[in-house]
């Protein structure tokens, strides 16, 4: 043998074996007519065959059953033939029977001469590969599925450029387009004119580009043009080199959510004004209470002075002022105790078209030749149940208002419209049929933090000196106490609407034609028993009495009255605070009437309290009172407790 043979048969061997040695590849020879002629290390680990196995044998059975059936393996050597090689990918079997997903190249082997002498063949594994594939792409449609079916919020992706890509049912749902209307055009179309003339969109992406997010609340549209409050965020989409590929965007309509927390703040703030105007009326409620003792005092005593003075003017015009300043401060304890629902009210049917002509002319007066006064009422307007003097003074107070926000003139206009309020309405007033009287002025209006304290007690716009405070206050507490609403509406530059929400009388509701025709007052010396915690209070009561006849007994609580009558003490007729510690009027009242079930009993007090029982039925004297009040009120109840006797 040469030395060249010889080296070129010694390289021919260093190359088989290196073939050999190869244990990630399958590498192996076929003849031109498919047969298995070698076989390396890398076949015997893949394809579970020893050499002595598979030499010989056809390499189509390496095929799955399928494959063999379609002509798989004839296809791959033609190709390699025509084309000169074939690569593919696809499922082979193992000697086991497993499958395993291969990487196939065979390539014809052709001589000096041009004729085939075969193919070689080389095979790799890549199951790993391919598992990892299906599953990416399995998760992968998962996801899609999962995005597509999500109903809640809007999901979709958008070009670099903004424009929308893809659209999951959510989108469609949300925002009205279904994918083939949207697809394509740019995202731009979901603002409102002004944030796109803004260029709200254009920020919105280079936010995200810049930081990688970009998140807001704000109005969007829909297809039909209505708007809807949207939660969003863009995220930039960036490849392995950081390229932007696009932009991931999510949309969730809050409309409904910022509904419900407006309406949650709205709540609140009406809690917060309703504790807020109870603490001050419990308040205003105790002070004129106490107050109202102070003027009983002040105004009984001066009442008797007054008498007994004689003729001195100087004294006596000292006197009347002492008496004008009382009550000064009894009409400022009537207002506090309007606020806090607490006073007397007279309640009839009232028809206010003719209540209010009845002070037109007050009205024209108080207002100045400068305002202009309207008036609209419609055709058979129910009588509501209100206490007709109270309902004056009230329109008058709101009267009042309106001129002085219109220095320069202007128009006031007195309605009424009749109003339902239904079971299942949010309204704070009872079911029911009201009417709705308003008083509207075109004057200055007030702003959001003056309309939001209007209401309350001792707060005035006026200056100094103007004004109490009171006005809107006692007109709150009245109508509330009616079982109504006060209402008013302003913005600063448009005026103000001031509305009672007043309940329509009953058919029983007496009116004031049913009042009784005046009768001279006469009564007998008596001897009453007056009870009062108040020392002050007590003592001028008794003057009062004693100055018109009576014979007076006092006592400074209930159990001390209760001792008076089981000492036998001959009582006519009793007279009780109502405010009392460790036993109130109401109580002594009760805990008398068993004892004497024909005396006559009345109840003094500072405030409207709610009675229950057959204390409801008795007489009341409200504080302060005159003399000539306590005779009023004494013939009433002994007139009374005659007639029930009989």
């Amino acid at each position: 043998m040469s030395e060249h043979n010889r080296t070129a048969a010694i390289e021919e061997r260093r190359f088989r074996l290196l073939i050999d040695a190869v244990v990630d590849y399958a590498i192996y020879m076929i003849d031109p007519d498919g047969i298995i002629t070698s076989w390396n290390s890398g076949a015997k680990r893949f394809k579970g065959y020893e050499k002595n196995e598979i030499l010989g044998e056809h390499f189509s059975r390496f095929y799955t059953p399928d494959d063999r059936a379609a002509g798989l393996p004839q296809q791959a050597l033609d190709t390699a033939i025509n084309e000169g090689r074939f690569e593919g990918e696809g499922w082979r079997v193992r000697k086991d029977g497993t499958h395993f997903w291969s990487h196939v190249v065979i390539d014809p082997i052709i001589d000096t001469n041009g004729q085939l002498l075969g193919f070689a063949k080389i095979t790799r594994d890549l199951t790993d590969r391919k598992m990892a594939e299906e599953t990416l792409k399995q998760s992968e449609q998962q996801f899609r599925l999962l995005v597509q079916g999500v109903t809640d919020y809007a999901i979709y992706m958008l070009s670099p450029e903004g424009r929308v890509s893809n659209w999951n049912q959510g989108a469609q749902r949300i925002k009205g387009y279904l994918p083939e209307e949207i697809i394509g055009q740019h995202f731009s179309i979901f603002y409102t004119p002004e944030d796109r003339d803004n260029g709200e969109p254009q920020r919105a992406l280079e936010i995200a580009t810049r930081e990688g997010r970009f998140e807001n609340r704000s109005w969007r549209m829909r297809k039909d043009g209505t708007r809807f409050l949207a939660h969003v965020v863009v995220d930039a989409i960036r490849g392995d080199t950081g390229t932007l590929l696009g932009f991931a965007k999510i949309t969730r309509d809050v409309t409904e959510a910022h509904e419900a927390q407006v309406a949650l703040e709205k709540t609140r703030e009406a809690l917060f004004q309703a504790q807020k105007m109870q603490a001050i009326g419990q308040l205003s409620g105790g002070i004129a209470h106490d107050f109202n003792n102070l003027l009983t005092v002040i105004l009984g005593n001066l009442e008797i002075v007054q008498k007994r003075v004689g003729d001195d003017a100087r004294i006596g015009r000292l006197l009347e002022n002492a008496t004008q300043g009382a009550l000064r401060g009894v009409s400022l304890t009537q207002r506090m105790l309007a606020f806090a629902r607490r006073q007397e009210l007279k309640t009839e049917s009232v028809d206010i078209p003719q209540l209010v002509q009845g002070i037109t002319g007050l009205l024209r007066s108080s207002l100045g030749p400068g305002i202009r006064i309207e008036t609209r009422f419609p055709e058979g307007l129910e009588p509501v149940l209100a206490d007709n003097n109270q309902l004056e003074l009230a329109l008058l107070n709101l009267a009042t208002n309106a001129r002085d926000a219109m220095p320069e003139g202007g128009c006031v206009i007195i309605a009424a419209q009749p109003q339902v309020v239904l079971e299942q309405s949010h309204a704070t007033l009872a079911a029911g049929r009201y009417v709705c009287l308003s008083l509207t002025d075109d004057g200055e209006g007030m702003d959001a933090s003056t309309l939001s304290s209007a209401r309350d007690p001792f707060f005035t716009t006026k200056g100094l000196g103007k004004g109490t405070g009171l006005g809107l206050s006692m007109v709150h507490g009245f109508i509330e106490q009616l079982g109504g609403r006060f209402v008013l509406k302003s913005e600063k530059g448009h005026g103000t609407t001031a509305e009672l929400w007043i309940p329509v009388a009953g058919e029983g509701a007496p009116s004031r034609s049913q009042s009784r025709s005046a009768e001279p007052i006469t009564v007998p010396r008596l001897s009453v028993l007056v009870v009062d915690d108040d020392s002050l209070v007590l003592t001028s009561t008794s003057l009062l009495l004693e100055d018109l006849g009576h014979r007076v007994v006092s006592a400074t609580s209930g159990n001390q009255a209760l001792k008076l009558f089981d000492a036998g003490e001959v009582i006519d007729l009793m007279i009780t605070d109502m405010a009392m510690p460790h036993m109130s009027g109401a109580q002594l009242a009760h805990a008398v009437r068993l004892l004497k079930p024909d005396l006559p009993i009345i109840l003094a007090t500072g405030y409207a309290e709610r009675l229950e029982g057959f204390a409801a039925q008795l007489p009341r004297l409200p504080k302060p009172f005159t003399q000539m009040n306590l005779v009023e009120i004494i013939a009433r109840s002994m007139k009374r407790d005659t007639g029930r006797s009989g």
